[in-house]
């Protein structure tokens, strides 16, 4: 938000320098994150002055050109060659003068300099009011007052307006501070703290008046839920025309275009109180009526932009007898706002529902000065008087008559809020005692009223512009950002507590698991748990009934609750390909939202990404593709750091995979991990393969604290490792092998191991080689050959029957 501080210093007579200004700003919590300097015209018309044109000759080389001798007041006079049709000798001009800067229509800076035109020397330039930024008009050179000095500066004479303006980084709460007024408020109370005593200058309205009652509107508000205050008068003979200079340079500070006196005078009134108002052309209000209601489902509105929009049930409408006319709160309609023929106007001023105004603004898209600030909470206890405030400037600037009474409907009073505010509450939130006193100072600095005072602590009546304190909390905390969060003094004790926590707390558990997965070459991505609901027609298993939907998303793609972590890994994998960054192992941590009939439910997940090769090019070793057994290996690794031991394998059931296994632990389902479909993967236009496993962390958590770890020594005696080669039919698998293998022996036999597969044409038809490795060892005594080659007897044996494989 922008506060100029020229229109600040209107409200309280303040002579420091900007920047001690924004500092006490900043710690009263208005932090001032920005402070630029403003010229109504850019560049303040330095080195502008009047010039006394004393003669004015045909240039001999150039009929559209005339050569000037032109009087500066500084002495010699100076030649300057001009292209104006309408220079002529006596004239008074403004004169650019040699290294002069000046800016074009987008603001892009050139400078003036000494040259040659068709051969005649000149010494400056004789300006045209787009020239100077003083206007638009390039038809000829700017005649000034023949009664000027030459050497006048032409920023004296313009009236150049200097002005800075604060960038407040407003927090949604401060409704009180979006305004000029505002922030002088909040500015006075610091200035209080400080022993500095500054008057509050209130606009005054006092000559408001009704002129005659020649033209009236009347107001049906159908919905006082979403409308508990409506006001509005009629101003006649009215002139619409350019603002004059003061009211555009204001406008401008703020970073406002000027549109007419009309409107600028509701967009100042809008920024000086807080208070969004509305201009209606009256010619234009059919039945000379004005109602509020909710709109008509499916009714098409034209808005100001131009843009045909369609209304819902929960649209509040400001209406005539036969159509809408605006989106109350929002954004004005295109058939009822004022124009350049307008004469007489109605002049609204009202306080809406705040939540009916934000849901509005969003269903649209709508980001108004006015919905930004209702939909925040104004002061609804401020609607008459910024509407007299209004009604006063816009006769001011446009003229006319004020001709009927305010119409003011305000059926239930709003009462302002009451909290009883212990002493001993806030000594113990702010960790200091405040006197009594320092503690009244404040709230009377902030209008908060002191009802009565006990021993425990005092009744107070919050003031109604302050919607956001509601609680004892809020109060205290208003006072101790005026008294300053500097200067609470530090105790010179320390305390400090330790708590008994389970190792097995999720934090613990992914901080360890996150370290693992980091030493191995993978980055952690954190994704936005909202997403698009077309991701969900990948796949089968995700139902559109069990989607968790935004009632108000920030857009279509952004409008549900992720079922599944895989689509928001495979869009940052989509754009670090995109950016040749194709070798990806990436984790996050994450949840997954589900709608189950009137229950809404939370899964924690881990979800890995594999694609690419599985470590950079490098000159001293060969890429090597990431495989669906490495990243079963990285899953292994994980749960064994857990402390699970060996778990079952069965058929990934997930549609979204091509191939995949499960991990199970008994009957509970722990990782799902396989190759992703292509065309899941073309839809994010990946070209490469993408591996993914998903670990059901709910289910990681619950057999965590049963997890067997065992320890062991480390065997003294050598293992032994022989190996078959095995022909075998494709249907068999290797758990196939390893399982027979430890049935047939299972105290000597540690590891198996599938080290070779050949499928090719020199073997039969339907068949497959597996070379397979096995490790024994005897914790106890070193192993013979003879014991080992009985055992491999007993395997070949068991393959050759069970398995019905043969040895090569």
């Amino acid at each position: 938000m922008k506060i100029s501080y020229n229109w600040l210093r209107q409200f309280i007579k303040l002579d420091w320098e900007a920047e001690k200004t924004a500092e006490l700003l900043t710690n009263l919590g208005l932090e001032i994150e920005g402070i630029t300097p403003f010229q109504s015209v850019k560049g303040g018309l330095r080195g502008v002055v009047v010039g006394h044109v004393l003669s004015c000759e045909q240039h001999p080389n150039a009929d559209r050109l005339k050569i000037t001798r032109v009087n500066l007041g500084n002495g010699e006079p100076i030649q300057i060659v001009c292209g104006a049709p309408n220079v002529a000798e006596g004239q008074k001009v403004p004169v650019a003068t040699i290294g002069t800067t000046l800016y074009d229509e987008k603001g892009a800076p050139w400078k003036i300099k000494k040259g040659k035109i068709r051969g005649e020397e000149s010494h400056g330039m004789i300006c045209a009011e787009d020239e100077l930024g003083l206007g638009k008009s390039h038809d000829g050179i700017m005649v000034l007052d023949e009664n000027l000095v030459p050497g006048t500066p032409c920023s004296e004479l313009f009236k150049v307006e200097d002005d800075i303006v604060f960038e407040i980084g407003l927090t949604p709460n401060r409704a009180d501070a979006m305004s000029h007024f505002g922030v002088a408020r909040d500015l006075r109370a610091g200035l209080m703290q400080q022993d500095i005593h500054l008057e509050m200058i209130t606009p005054s309205v006092s000559s408001f008046r009704v002129d005659n009652r020649t033209l009236r509107i009347d107001v049906d508000v159908m919905d006082k839920k979403l409308t508990p205050r409506y006001a509005g008068v009629t101003i006649s003979g009215i002139k619409v025309m350019p603002s004059p200079q003061w009211l555009q340079n204001k406008l401008k500070a703020i970073g406002l275009t000027p549109k007419n006196n009309v409107v600028d005078a509701t967009n100042y009134v809008l920024h000086e109180l807080g208070q969004p108002l509305h201009a209606f052309d009256a010619a234009k209000i059919a039945g000379n009526k004005i109602i509020v209601k909710t709109a008509d489902p499916g009714t098409k509105f034209v808005t100001l932009d131009h843009v045909e929009r369609e209304l819902s049930e929960e649209d509040l409408m400001i209406c005539d007898a036969e159509k809408p006319m605006c989106i109350a709160g929002v954004f004005g309609g295109a058939h009822s706002g004022v124009t350049e023929t307008t004469t007489t106007i109605f002049l609204e001023s009202a306080y809406f529902n705040p939540v009916s105004i934000r849901k509005s603004a969003k269903r649209h898209g709508l980001n108004t000065d006015a919905s930004f600030r209702f939909e925040r909470g104004i002061d609804i206890n401020a609607v008459e008087y910024a509407l007299r405030r209004a009604a006063l400037l816009i006769q001011e600037v446009a003229g006319g008559e004020v001709t009927s009474d305010i119409v003011d409907l305000y059926p239930r009073k709003f009462e302002d809020f009451q909290v009883f505010l212990h002493y001993e509450k806030i000594n113990r939130l702010i960790g200091q005692n405040l006197p009594e006193e320092v503690v009244k100072s404040i709230l009377s600095s902030l209008e908060i009223k002191v009802n009565n005072i006990t021993e425990a602590g005092m009744g107070l009546t919050i003031p109604s512009y302050r919607v956001d304190v509601q609680r004892e909390a809020d109060v205290i905390e208003e006072i101790l950002r005026v008294y300053g969060y500097n200067n609470v003094r530090f105790g010179e004790k320390l305390n400090a507590s330790v708590s008994n926590s389970s190792r097995f707390e999720d934090y613990k558990i992914q901080n360890r698991i996150a370290e693992l997965l980091v030493s191995r070459g993978f980055f952690e991505i954190m994704a936005n748990s909202l997403t698009s609901p077309k991701y969900n027609e990948l796949s089968e298993k995700i139902r559109e009934e069990n989607n968790v939907t935004m009632l108000n998303p920030l857009s279509n793609d952004l409008s549900i609750m992720r079922r599944t972590l895989l689509f928001s890994g495979l869009e940052a994998i989509a754009y670090n390909v995109n950016r040749r960054r194709s070798d990806l192992k990436l984790f996050e941590f994450g949840k997954s939202y589900h709608q189950f009939g009137e229950d809404r439910v939370e899964n924690k997940h881990l979800a890995l990404f594999f694609t690419g090769n599985k470590s950079d090019e490098n000159w001293n070793t060969q890429s090597e593709k990431t495989g669906f057994f490495y990243a079963k290996g990285i899953v292994s690794v994980i749960l064994e750091r857990l402390g699970f031991g060996e778990m079952k394998y069965s058929p990934v059931k997930n549609d979204i995979f091509t191939e995949g296994i499960t991990f199970n632990l008994d009957k509970t389902k722990m990782v799902d991990i396989g190759v992703i479909r292509p065309d899941i993967l073309k839809a994010f236009d990946i070209k490469q393969e993408v591996l993914y496993a998903e670990f059901y962390w709910d289910n990681i958590l619950e057999h965590l604290e049963t997890a067997n770890m065992k320890y062991r020594d480390i065997p003294k005696f050598p293992e032994v490792r022989r190996d078959f080669a095995l022909l075998l039919d494709t249907s068999v698998k290797f758990s196939d092998i390893y399982t027979t293998a430890r049935q047939t022996e299972n105290n000597l036999l540690k590891n198996v191991n599938l080290f070779d597969v050949y499928e090719g044409d020199k073997l039969p038809a339907g068949k497959k080689s597996y070379a397979v490795s096995f490790t024994f060892q005897d914790n106890n005594k070193t192993l013979t050959d003879k014991q080992v080659d009985k055992i491999m007897e007993k395997f070949r044996n068991a393959f050759e029957n069970q398995l019905q494989a043969e040895l090569r």
